[in-house]
C-alpha cells in the first residue's frame, strides 16, 4: 500500500491509451464471476443443468466409449482405461457416485475378460488394479468432498464476516446514487483491510473510502473498528476535520489495544479519504486525505482529479507534530460522480510489470459516452479495466466506489 500522490492537477485527463474492444466485455463480465466464485463452486455450476448435477455423464460416456473401442477394436486394452474410470469420477462427482463407478468398472472388466474374450485374458493382475484403482479413487473423493465442505463453510463465515463489516447501503441513502464493488486479492477468504461506508446525519451526508495496511483478520479487525468510529462521529460531529481526528485516534487506540494483547500486527495504519456532502455546499465537497489515492472527479466534459493536502495515513501523527489534518474545499458540480479506488487499483500489474492506469481508462470511457457517468458504470469500468490489465491476477485487496449527489433531500434518523 502506497500513499496518494499529493499537488493533484485539475487538468482534464487526456486519454493515452487505446479504446478497450467493445466485444470484450461478456469475457471480463464471466473473468470477474470466476474470480467472486471458489472451484469448487464454478465447478458445480458448470457442471449443472437447471440445479441438478450431470457430473456423472462424464464418467459414464468415457465408460461406454471403452467398452465400445474394446468390443469393435483390438487397438486399446481394456484395463489401461477402465481404471481411470473412477478417477474421473473422484474428481468432479460424488463419494457415493464414485463408489458406483468403481464398481461398475470392475463389471465393464470381468465381463471384457471373461464374456468376450476376443483377446488375450489379462486375469487376475488387471482384476486387482482395478480394485485398488476404484478403492483409491473412492478414498480420495471422500477426501477431495470434505476439504470442499470446509471450503466453502469458511467462505460463508468470510462472507457474513464482510458482510457484518461493509454493511448493506440502501439506494438514494443519505441523498447520494452509489455503487461499489470489492474484490478480494485471497479468492478464499473474499475479506480484506478495504473498507467503505456513508453515514448521513444532521451535518450532511459523509462517505468514507480507505484501506488498512496488511490482511487477514487483523486488517479485518481494524477496518471495523475505524467504521464505527465514523458510524458515531460523522454523525454527531459537525466539523469535517474533528472527525477526522477521531478517526486517527481510533486508528491509534486500536494498535495500542492489539499491542497489549500481544498480537503482531506491527505498525499498523491506514490509508483513506473522507468526504463530506453539505446541503449548504450544493456544488462542493469538503475533503480530508489520509495518504490515500486523490479522488476523481467524473462528468461529462472529462475527468479531473480534485485538490487534496498531502495528509499523513491514519495512526501516524507521531510522524509530523502539530496540526496534520486539512479539510480542502473542492469543487464538484451536479453532473460529476466522485470515483474513488483503493491500491488493488493503482498497483494492478499487467505481465510486463506496467500499472494500470484507470484514469485513462474513465476517460476514453467518458470520451465514448458523454451522457452516462453514473456511478455504476464507473464502477464497472474500472473493475473491468483492472482485472483486464492484471489478467485477473489481484495482488492487493480491490475495492471501486463512485458516488454522487441523487437530486433528493437527505434522509437521516
Amino acid at each position: 500500500m502506497r500513499p496518494g500522490r499529493a499537488g493533484a492537477s485539475l487538468v482534464p485527463v487526456r486519454a493515452r491509451v487505446r479504446q478497450p474492444v467493445r466485444s470484450g466485455r461478456t469475457l471480463f463480465r464471466g473473468l470477474v464471476s470466476a474470480v467472486e466464485r471458489t472451484d469448487a463452486a464454478s465447478r458445480h455450476a458448470l457442471l449443472s443443468v437447471r440445479g441438478h448435477s450431470v457430473a456423472w455423464l462424464v464418467p459414464t460416456l468415457i465408460l461406454a466409449a471403452i467398452a465400445v473401442a474394446d468390443v469393435t477394436t483390438d487397438v486399446f486394452q481394456i484395463i489401461a482405461w477402465t481404471v481411470l474410470v473412477p478417477g474421473v469420477a473422484a474428481a468432479i462427482c460424488g463419494v457415493r457416485s464414485t463408489a458406483v463407478f468403481a464398481v461398475l468398472s470392475l463389471v465393464v472388466y470381468v465381463l471384457a475378460d471373461t464374456v468376450w474374450k476376443h483377446r488375450a485374458e489379462t486375469g487376475l493382475p488387471g482384476l486387482v488394479l482395478v480394485l485398488v484403482g476404484g478403492f483409491v479413487a473412492v478414498v480420495a473423493a471422500a477426501f477431495r468432498v470434505s476439504g470442499e465442505r470446509r471450503m466453502l463453510h469458511m467462505r460463508d463465515v468470510a462472507e457474513t464476516t464482510r458482510r457484518t463489516v461493509l454493511r448493506a447501503l440502501p439506494d438514494g441513502f443519505g441523498g447520494l446514487e452509489h455503487a461499489a464493488v470489492y474484490l478480494s486479492a485471497d479468492s478464499d477468504a473474499r475479506v480484506g483491510g478495504d473498507f467503505f461506508d456513508i453515514q448521513p446525519g444532521p451535518y450532511g451526508t459523509r462517505v468514507l473510502v480507505g484501506d488498512v495496511q496488511g490482511k487477514g483478520l487483523g486488517a479485518v479487525d481494524a477496518a471495523a473498528a475505524l467504521l464505527g468510529t465514523f458510524r458515531e462521529a460523522a454523525y454527531h460531529v459537525p466539523d469535517l476535520a474533528v472527525v477526522a481526528e477521531h478517526l486517527d485516534l481510533r486508528m491509534l487506540r486500536h494498535r495500542a489495544h492489539t499491542a497489549a494483547l500481544g498480537e503482531a500486527n506491527g505498525d499498523r495504519f491506514a490509508t483513506g479519504v473522507l468526504v463530506g456532502f453539505r446541503s449548504d455546499m450544493p456544488d462542493a465537497v469538503e475533503l480530508v486525505n489520509f495518504g490515500h489515492e486523490p479522488p476523481l472527479a467524473v462528468g461529462p466534459g472529462g475527468v479531473r482529479r480534485l485538490p487534496v493536502a498531502g495528509g499523513l495515513p491514519l495512526g501516524m501523527r507521531e510522524l509530523l507534530p502539530g496540526d496534520f489534518l486539512t479539510t480542502v474545499r473542492a469543487g464538484l458540480a451536479e453532473d460529476e460522480t466522485l470515483l474513488l479506488v483503493t491500491d488493488g487499483v493503482v498497483e494492478a500489474r499487467d505481465p510486463d510489470g506496467a500499472f494500470y492506469d484507470h484514469e485513462a481508462t474513465v476517460a476514453l470511457a467518458v470520451e465514448a459516452d458523454p451522457s452516462d457517468t453514473s456511478p455504476r458504470r464507473l464502477v464497472a469500468v474500472v473493475r473491468d479495466g483492472t482485472l483486464r490489465h492484471c489478467r485477473g491476477r489481484l495482488t492487493d485487496d480491490t475495492t471501486v466506489f463512485a458516488v454522487r449527489r441523487s437530486g433528493r433531500p437527505p434522509m437521516w434518523p
